[in-house]
């Protein structure tokens, strides 16, 4: 009995918080009452129990004994204690099975009519060990959904699929001065089919993943279907080991994940390696290509917190490669295992491109905090354009750009022209295209500036570079509201406006929440909220599968050479790319970049390159010239775009691939460019003026030293002096008598003369004040009057003695009264 009588152990029903801690049964002091409070316990003190149930308790210890004997001798089975005792079993079992159905029920949010959880008793977090997960059962509790309501965030991972801006794990804090217990698995969403300000963003959170783990700087790849997350950097606040590389695929549809572990390599053009584990990277620049049904991520680190195994006493090294990833169900000719038109299997196929052209130089840097562009049209399957990054003692300068061709396979570098930007490691850049895709515009905002060690500075800049012509152009935003310099923040673009979403600022600020800001790409503005131009699609077009690459909009793409902005209206049924009107994908193409729809080139841009807001660039090539690559070999393609009154306004033409291959051109087509005309015409009429005005200040100054010289010669003649013979001014006998000059021989000569001039004299004097046969000096000059007259004056021509009395004006001459009349002046000027 005292055996019998050990320490009990606690019911499950106190282990689980359901009740208050059980009271040990008392018995009386005969020990034979039954107990008052009697417990199920375990199966260890079951026997317990059996000795002291109805049938023995209160009978006296000869009966007991008499009782024992008798049930000795007959069947066990049929006793009443094995009896009772199977009924307390069932009686065990239905409670378990009871308290594992109502458990879950307690603790759902929906149980309760304010949606209250159960209390649970708080516990400290850590991780579980690998030896221990195989004894954890079943999880019957709801996944908490993912915070919307931070302090800081950062260096997440990203993705658009149909409007809807997906955020992936990376570091947030929730109350300011956090500096540990960042690094997390949340998902979250953010619609961008709705307008919404940017003090509180259309963001919702999804139930965190239990599979895919908790890392910042790596990269979402995305197809029309699913979310691919690669690589990453695991916690080292506190350490966390990384496990082994396994890629996560989020089926959008079903919402739910799927581990692809343990990828391998396969060889193709310019990779060797074949068979080999996919090593996981941080901090690389990744891309996602959805009409080729292929991810890049491309240089990267790897050290002890993306490598398993890996010391933390070995240092960090840098990459150079260039990792792709073939979407499950989509070809690649550039994989050996993808020959023949194959497609990638369920887990997809990885290649990893080492020695592609310039990648195998010593001037190909390794880099990793940098970014990825993919670029349209050039090519065959268009480029891709790594921009800034570097490690920890050298950095990518951006005047010279790494072009990567992705149908060859193969890098090459191209110069930029204009100021470039500071060197820096994790900016955020986005593109957009022209309507007529004449231009593509890369934005970059922000980064930061790793020298001095320790003294990082973030920058607040905003950058374009746009293409083909390769040209950097800083945006003005002193008038602006900047959001504050940051890094490890990403931007991705819908209807035309950019999204940025969080990013590490320093000390700059207490906290920086929600932590999403929009720049009208168009206007080149910050603006306070995200306008919707685009609503969402149906649950029957939800979304373009792999198999038709996009054929759900083609039946609206068709044609869509004439559709314009103003006719067209785009909604994730007919445009679920956002696309520009006349770049829609259909059947046989991929059409534009996505997220370009309701974009228009800005001014500063335009100033650059030529064209107008729908585009019609007149700089196609880069302003430094390609040595190599599509860019030296052939140009992007364009799209004609119809404007409302039906006036065409730019080329239409075909890619054209670095090996002369390209489609078929369509017509040439363009309309009145008003811009260059209101220009032209402007310039035409100032250069006129500026050769009007040469022209008068050249005579001006021949008349202005002709009257100099004209008083000069009178001045001498009041003096008595001879003056010597000037054509145009005084006579060379006008100090001489009458009789001195030689006479008049032709009387019918000056008999008509004198009339002649005796009515122009008159009409001159009449204009003058003077009186008829006066000169304006005061001299009436010979044959006037009815006197004949001889000598060089009688002989002049009316315009001669025109030109004569401007000369003997008093009056100096003036530049406006050349300006003027510049006829009369002239008439002087030629007599010199």
């Amino acid at each position: 009995m005292a055996e019998s009588r050990q320490q009990q152990r606690p019911s499950i029903s106190h282990e689980v918080g359901l009740s208050q801690p059980e009271v040990t049964p008392s018995l009386s002091t005969s020990g034979r009452d039954r107990p008052q409070n009697v417990r199920f316990r375990s199966k260890d003190e079951i026997h317990v129990i059996e000795r002291y149930d109805d049938y023995q308790i209160g009978k006296p210890a000869e009966l007991r004994r008499r009782s024992e004997n008798t049930i000795s001798n007959t069947d066990p089975s049929n006793s009443p204690v094995q009896r009772k005792s199977r009924a307390m079993m069932y009686r065990f079992g239905a409670m378990l099975l009871l308290l594992g159905a109502i458990v879950p029920l307690l603790r759902s949010t929906s149980f309760f009519s304010h949606g209250s959880v159960l209390p649970m008793q708080q516990a400290e977090a850590g991780v579980i060990p690998h030896e221990a997960r195989s004894n954890i059962g079943p999880d019957f509790s709801k996944r908490t959904d993912s915070p919307t309501n931070i302090c800081f965030r950062w260096a997440q991972q990203s993705a658009i699929v149909n409007g809807t801006l997906y955020l992936y794990g990376g570091q947030a804090t929730t109350q300011p001065g956090q500096t540990s217990d960042t690094w997390n698995n949340d998902l979250l969403t953010m619609d961008l089919t709705k307008t919404w300000p940017i003090s509180s963003p259309s963001l919702t959170g999804l139930p965190q993943p239990s599979g895919p783990p908790a890392v910042s700087l790596g990269y979402l790849w995305n197809s029309y279907e699913s979310l691919f997350l690669y690589g990453g950097e695991y916690s080292w606040k506190p350490v966390i080991s990384p496990s082994p590389l396994a890629v996560w695929e989020y089926d959008i549809q079903s919402q739910s994940w799927i581990e692809h572990s343990d990828p391998k390599t396969s060889s193709g053009q310019n990779a060797q390696s074949n068979g080999d584990p996919v090593q996981g990277s941080a901090e690389g620049a990744g891309v996602s290509v959805p009409s080729l049904g292929r991810g890049f991520y491309f240089g990267g680190h790897q050290d002890g917190y993306t490598t398993p195994g890996w010391s933390q006493s070995i240092a960090r090294i840098y990459l150079q490669s260039l990792l792709e990833f073939t979407f499950p169900g989509y070809a690649n000719d550039q994989v050996n295992s993808l020959g023949g038109g194959k497609t990638a299997g369920t887990d997809g196929v990885y290649r990893n491109i080492t020695s592609a052209g310039l990648q195998a130089d010593a001037g190909f840097t390794m880099r990793a905090d940098g970014v990825l562009v993919y670029v349209p049209g050039f090519g065959a399957e268009g480029i891709l354009l790594a921009l800034a990054g570097g490690t920890n003692v050298t950095y990518t300068q951006m005047n010279n750009i790494d072009v990567y061709d992705i149908a060859s396979s193969t890098w090459y570098k191209q110069a930029t022209s204009g100021p470039s930007p500071t060197i820096r490691v994790n900016p955020c850049a986005a593109m957009a295209a022209a309507p007529d895709g004449s231009s593509y515009n890369i934005y970059m905002f922000g980064g930061q500036n790793l020298t001095p060690y320790g003294n990082q500075s973030q920058f607040d800049d905003m950058w374009i570079l746009t293409l083909p012509s390769f040209t950097w152009i800083e945006v003005d935003q002193s008038k602006q509201s900047v959001p504050y310099g940051r890094s490890g923040h990403t931007c991705n673009v819908w209807d035309g406006q950019m999204v940025m979403v969080g990013g590490y600022v320093g000390d700059q600020l207490t906290c920086d929440s929600p932590g999403v800001y929009v720049f009208d790409m168009s206007n080149t503005q910050w603006v306070q909220q995200f306008t919707a131009l685009s609503p969402g699609a149906s649950s029957s077009s939800g979304s373009l599968s792999s198999s038709n690459s996009g054929s759900a909009a083609a039946a609206s793409a068709s044609g869509s050479s004439s559709k314009t902005s103003s006719t067209f209206n785009s909604t994730g049924g007919n445009n679920p790319l956002n696309q520009q009107p006349a770049q829609l994908a259909n059947g046989t193409s991929a059409g534009g970049i996505p997220g370009s729809y309701g974009y228009m080139v800005p001014q500063i841009v335009i100033d650059v390159i030529g064209g107008g807001p729908s585009g019609g660039a007149t700089v196609t090539v880069p302003a430094v010239t390609a040595t190599g690559g599509p860019l030296a070999t052939g140009k992007a393609i364009s799209y004609t775009v119809t404007q409302p009154n039906g006036a065409t306004v730019t080329e239409t033409g075909a890619a054209t691939s670095n090996n002369g291959s390209g489609a078929n051109a369509s017509n040439y087509h363009s309309g009145p460019n008003i811009a260059a005309i209101v220009v032209g015409v402007i310039c035409g009429l100032l250069f006129i003026v500026a050769c009007y005005l040469a022209f008068c200040a050249y005579v001006y100054r021949r008349q202005l030293r002709l009257y100099k010289r004209h008083v000069e010669m009178s001045q001498a003649q009041a003096r008595g002096e001879k003056v010597p013979a000037i054509p145009g001014l005084l006579a060379s006998d006008s100090a001489k008598t009458s009789s001195d000059r030689p006479p008049t021989t032709d009387a019918a000569t000056a008999q008509v003369w004198s009339a002649s001039e005796s009515a122009s004299q008159a009409g001159s004097n009449a204009r003058s004040g003077y009186s008829a046969g006066q000169t304006s000096s005061g001299i009436r000059p010979a044959g006037v009057g009815g006197v004949a007259g001889a000598g060089y004056q009688s002989l002049r021509r009316d315009s001669d003695r025109s030109s004569m009395e401007d000369i003997l004006d008093t009056h100096e001459p003036t530049f406006v009264g050349v300006l003027l009349n510049p006829r009369r002046s002239l008439k002087v000027v030629n007599r010199d």
